[in-house]
């Protein structure tokens, strides 16, 4: 075959430089890094509603709204993270860490998980398969009452609590649960006691303690419906220095006994001074027990409780022109207390008194 020499000479070139091109190509080092792309976006301050405060073991800070996603504090930057990123809702209910460093935010229809980098949405299993059981490392989900989950680190366990056949609500007992206005057994609270108990708190079926194995029902009449027709619901379970539980307020508090027929015994809680407690509701919306063993302990509009072990004190939260609608209170690394607002932000420990929190940025 004669090939025109023309034709020779541009197909010599050709292949020179397509040589020289691909001789110029460096190839990637195996340890090259890889910038992953970020999510969220930079802001200046917080939403007025901002419902939980958490801390992770980072140090930063996890505040969730009630409408606005939830942000991230690193105390240089904060950032907004929303539906447009991947949250499964913009109502954030809960705020927790595994052992990974994961964080998991529980919305009214579902749990997103955040490794760092992106947002995924849990899956739950719904069937037989869903068990109860407690270990050290599960997370527990409620989302103030839309569900009750269990996450053993790779599914959510969808859970219902036992029924009680003496359950002591204001309605008729022989009703079916799918008649009712709403089900008494909707979980309010999840908190863990000193044991790694898990107890659970409920609208209008008083609480429930799991210790892996079996239940211990806490059906009291002031954990029901009251007397004026008020379904105060147990939403916070704390436990104070003599291992007797508060179970959302300021009546009664209970300790376990296996030696009783119910298996608690029941005792008033403290002394209500008539000074402190008038016009007061005296349940509570959210608590803890501090480092020092005190209680603290939150009401929507009539401020923040301690109790030392002795005496029961009240300080009213305002900002000069309004009151402060407290929703939760939570205690940093440091053992500074927050308080989580529903119509001012964050409110910040500082001495004896609680300001408003600002993010530098």
């Amino acid at each position: 075959m004669n090939i025109n020499p023309v034709k020779l000479i541009l197909m010599i070139l050709v292949s020179s430089n397509l040589i020289s091109c691909n001789g110029q190509v460096k190839p990637e080092p195996e340890n090259a890094e890889i910038i992953p792309f970020e999510i969220g976006k930079k802001v200046t301050e917080l939403d007025n509603h901002i419902w939980k405060v958490y801390q992770d073991t980072k140090g930063d800070f996890w505040f969730g709204s009630n409408g606005k996603g939830i942000y991230h504090y690193d105390g240089k930057k904060l950032k907004q993270f929303t539906t447009s990123d991947g949250l499964v809702h913009n109502q954030v209910r809960g705020i927790q860490e595994d052992t990974k460093g994961n964080i998991y935010m529980e919305t009214p229809i579902g749990v997103s998980k955040f490794d760092g980098t992106k947002l995924t949405i849990l899956k739950v299993i719904k069937s037989p398969d869903s068990k109860w059981k407690n270990e050290p490392t599960d997370l527990w989900f409620n989302g103030i009452g839309d569900y009750l989950y269990r996450f053993d680190g790779e599914w959510l366990h969808d859970l219902s609590l036992p029924r009680q056949d003496s359950l002591l609500y204001s309605m008729d007992p022989n009703m079916p649960l799918e008649e009712m206005q709403y089900n008494p057994y909707t979980v309010y609270g999840i908190d863990k006691d000193r044991d790694g108990n898990v107890w659970f708190g409920t609208i209008n079926a008083g609480a429930f303690r799991f210790d892996g194995k079996s239940f211990l029902w806490i059906g009291e009449k002031e954990l029901s419906t009251l007397p004026d027709g008020r379904v105060p619901g147990v939403r916070s379970m704390i436990q104070d220095k003599d291992g007797y539980f508060w179970l959302s307020n300021f009546y009664s508090k209970y300790k376990i006994n296996p030696d009783l027929s119910k298996g608690y015994e029941k005792v008033k809680a403290v002394a209500l001074p008539k000074e402190i407690v008038k016009d007061k509701i005296l349940y509570f919306n959210s608590g803890i027990t501090d480092k020092e063993g005190n209680l603290w302990m939150t009401t929507y509009g009539g401020g923040v409780w301690k109790y030392d072990g002795e005496s029961l004190s009240n300080q009213e939260i305002h900002n000069g022109i309004e009151t402060i609608l407290l929703v939760s209170i939570y205690q940093d690394s440091n053992g500074t207390l927050w308080l989580g607002t529903n119509n001012d932000g964050v409110y910040k420990q500082n001495g004896e008194t609680f300001e408003k929190f600002v993010p530098k940025v």
